[in-house]
């Protein structure tokens, strides 16, 4: 995983903003050439494919007229890929941070290979079992307490960050790194974070309190 860049290195910035509220704006990365094959992508780098590429001008036309101060991405290109695209409506916007500690969950040995592959040696049970699983963890992979450990470590800073300085935030962030932050905002239980499906070409709204 590239740099895990946390609160001390963005805490400090200058920026004095004026919303009124403080609003969250959440999407996940658009398709990529390993999510159109089925692929557990995790921590590898897969690009957008072409659909996905006009997936995130979706997504950028729903946010053109909001306001946008700060993004954040983490390092892989499908997340910063995505949010480059919602940025270009954005000149306001300040500043982008890249954040590990909202990055798709890591499949470890399973990184790289088809759902399709993994079904034929173990089984669709186990297949469905491992995506699903709350606390299921692959080879040298993570579970989702883990990804939600550090997700939630995520929102801890970011929270009083929005509202000392009064602004707004874009994250782009993994269809598994937002069950966490959906749980959060919408106090939905385990099981019911885990059946959430994240669509590519939506965001979701989320004022800070």
């Amino acid at each position: 995983m590239g740099k895990n860049l946390v609160y001390d290195d963005w805490k400090n910035i200058k920026l004095d903003g004026n919303r009124k509220t403080q609003t969250i704006y959440l999407f996940r990365h658009a398709q990529t050439h390993f999510n159109r094959k089925k692929y557990f992508t995790g921590w590898m780098d897969s690009k957008l494919t072409p659909f996905g590429k006009e997936q995130a001008k979706l997504v950028a036309q729903k946010l053109k007229s909001k306001k946008i101060d700060v993004a954040f991405q983490t390092h892989l290109s499908r997340s910063s890929d995505t949010l480059g695209f919602v940025l270009k409506f954005h000149p306001e916007c300040k500043y982008v941070f890249t954040d590990d500690r909202m990055i798709e969950r890591s499949y470890g040995n399973f990184s790289g290979s088809s759902h399709k592959a993994f079904a034929k040696k173990f089984g669709e049970k186990a297949l469905q079992t491992l995506r699903r699983s709350y606390s299921n963890r692959p080879p040298k992979g993570e579970n989702m307490p883990m990804v939600e450990k550090r997700v939630n470590s995520f929102l801890k800073d970011l929270i009083p960050f929005m509202k000392y300085r009064k602004i707004n935030v874009a994250i782009s962030a993994h269809g598994n790194s937002m069950r966490p932050f959906r749980a959060y905002f919408e106090k939905l239980a385990r099981d019911q974070m885990m059946r959430l499906e994240n669509p590519w070409d939506d965001y979701f709204e989320y004022v800070v309190k």
